[in-house]
């Protein structure tokens, strides 16, 4: 296994490698893999870590996943919706405080119609032309995305959670379909979104073929970003007694895809932060670049509650803000505001985004 740790194979190899990999990973030392990955990651980006202001609008959704916290069948979650302004705000306080991409995330709630999110999509760009705008809404029409992007919606994220069709299955209700969120991350790609993907890590009957599986479908999709996080369990939901995901298996499966994807940009995402308490720190260092500060009202944060015990809830954004970036320096890395385009897209992209209002 140590010939691979120059990872000039990676990219060949199949499921059954891939998968001896990963379990060999779990197992060994990782020194050598997170160095490698953390290098790769320097080569394309440096020691720049990216912020994204991220904007929790509403903890309704229609769908029932059967690890999630704002499932609809949860009757004791506490429900909310940001209204237009209510956004506007959160962008105002997150441009004043240096960020230059905001994360709009909400459940799947209908409320929100086509029309109302490309208003606010375009209000966010006409008032912060130097912005870029990441969505995270879930599985919508390919229309409905081209709308979104025609408002001037630069990037979206849609974790596809597991890429085996059986695993699929036994984490969602039978309405979803792996088929349809994957089509939905290819239509995203075809119409011109920066797109991100990704999973959890240690969730129930995952196996180690599981993430291979998604390891190679990364590889075939080949996105713009990926979120990957350790499982957390949430106490109103059939998982609560399962266990927490790993948090070195994360680590691990963050490092291999650094290196089978290298201009990828990956989150050291919260879930990490609330399974270690140094974890986004060391997911830095095994080749991630990205962290989501919250810029969401202080009221309503832990009312979007996905799993339970999730970090920062009770800070201010600007507080929040000065901590992370106190933590990353402390890691040896430098705090980066601009937009932070995957590295190919780069300033043609953001110019070209931005001509348009």
């Amino acid at each position: 296994m140590s010939a691979l740790i120059n990872f000039e194979n990676i990219s060949r190899l199949g499921g059954p490698e891939l998968t001896e990999l990963i379990e060999f990973y779990e197992q060994a030392e990782t020194s050598e893999l997170f160095a490698a990955a953390n290098a790769v990651r320097e080569k394309y980006y440096g020691k720049k870590v990216y912020f994204r202001g991220l904007i929790e609008f509403s903890s309704y959704c229609k769908n029932d996943c059967y690890y999630c916290g704002i499932r609809c069948g949860n009757k004791k979650a506490v429900r909310y919706r940001l209204g237009h302004d209510e956004i506007m705000d959160c962008c105002a306080r997150g441009h004043q405080l240096g960020f230059r991409t905001f994360v709009l995330q909400s459940g799947e709630d209908l409320y929100y119609t086509d029309d109302m999110m490309c208003d606010i999509v375009s209000d966010i760009k006409r008032g912060f032309p130097d912005c870029a705008v990441t969505l995270s809404l879930g599985e919508k029409t390919k229309e409905t995305y081209k709308r979104y992007f025609e408002a001037g919606a630069d990037r979206y994220l849609l974790r596809h959670e597991t890429a085996t069709d059986e695993h699929y299955r036994q984490l969602h209700p039978p309405q979803m379909s792996l088929e349809n969120r994957k089509q939905c991350l290819y239509d995203l790609k075809e119409i011109g979104f920066q797109v991100g993907a990704g999973f959890m890590v240690g969730s129930p009957y995952q196996t180690s073929a599981n993430l291979a599986a998604d390891l190679l479908f990364l590889r075939e999709l080949e996105p713009h970003m990926v979120g990957i996080g350790p499982f957390v369990p949430h106490r109103d939901t059939i998982f609560a007694n399962e266990s927490t995901g790993s948090v070195k298996l994360t680590l691990v499966m963050l490092a291999l895809i650094r290196l089978m994807l290298p201009k990828v940009l990956i989150p050291a995402t919260t879930a990490l932060g609330t399974v270690d308490v140094k974890g986004r720190e060391k997911g830095l260092k095994a080749g991630a670049n990205v962290v989501m500060p919250n810029l969401s009202p202080v009221v309503h944060r832990r009312d979007y509650s996905l799993y339970d015990n999730k970090i920062c809830t009770g800070e201010e954004a600007a507080e929040c803000l000065a901590c992370l970036s106190r933590r990353i320096k402390s890691a040896g890395y430098d705090p980066d505001f601009s937009r932070g385009d995957f590295i190919t897209c780069g300033e043609q992209f953001a110019v070209g985004r931005q001509a348009d209002f």
